[in-house]
């Protein structure tokens, strides 16, 4: 049988991506979200505006939401990323359901120790509903709660790195569990995709 040559492994210099630039996400009620996210979830709003005339039901519009002249505000999220929302008209859309395929299930976000417990109390302050804190993973601890638009937030941290949490290495894993899990879909394509990921 002719072996099969797999696609070499990314190293981190050919990622493609450097990260979120930001998310865009949507809501009814701006003040509501701004006062929540700068005053609860601590996060500095930077930018504040409303889609140009045009860009929003004109042959302009580039994939914004059907609306024109909204508001679209940005925050500080860390780590030189965005976290964006844009103001829907009051009852022009449903509610999103998180678990839809397409939809976006939760929004995790890591912390510092120290602003962890900041952020916990003032979670507890503001008598915002939380899961956890939970083990998630080996040396990872997360709380989860929701935003007022019913967008669920994690809250990730991880103790033992102090002020300089290391995301992807929260979650490495080993070519041998990676194959553990990858191998219920498809044995081959198991084997391709641990070559070319960056699995240790």
């Amino acid at each position: 049988m002719k072996r099969e040559t797999l696609p070499r492994r990314r190293t981190k210099s050919s990622t493609v991506t450097r990260g979120i630039h930001h998310l865009a996400l949507n809501t009814e009620d701006m003040k509501m979200t701004v006062d929540f996210y700068t005053r609860v979830v601590g996060m500095p709003l930077v930018h504040a505006m409303k889609v140009p005339p045009g860009l929003g039901s004109g042959p302009a519009n580039r994939g914004n939401p059907p609306y024109e002249e909204i508001r679209h505000y940005f925050f500080d999220m860390g780590n030189d990323s965005l976290l964006a929302f844009f103001e829907i008209p009051r009852g022009a859309e449903p509610r999103a359901k998180r678990d839809a395929i397409g939809g976006m299930q939760h929004v995790a976000f890591a912390v510092t120790p120290k602003n962890f417990a900041a952020l916990r109390k003032r979670l507890r302050e503001a008598h915002v509903a939380c899961d956890g804190p939970i083990d998630i993973l080996p040396g990872l601890v997360s709380v989860y709660f929701l935003d007022p638009n019913g967008i669920r937030l994690e809250a990730c941290c991880q103790p033992a790195a102090r002020e300089k949490p290391r995301v992807i290495g929260s979650v490495k894993q080993t070519r041998h569990e990676a194959r553990k899990e990858l191998e219920t879909i498809e044995p081959r394509w198991a084997e391709a995709t641990i070559a070319a990921g960056g699995f240790t």
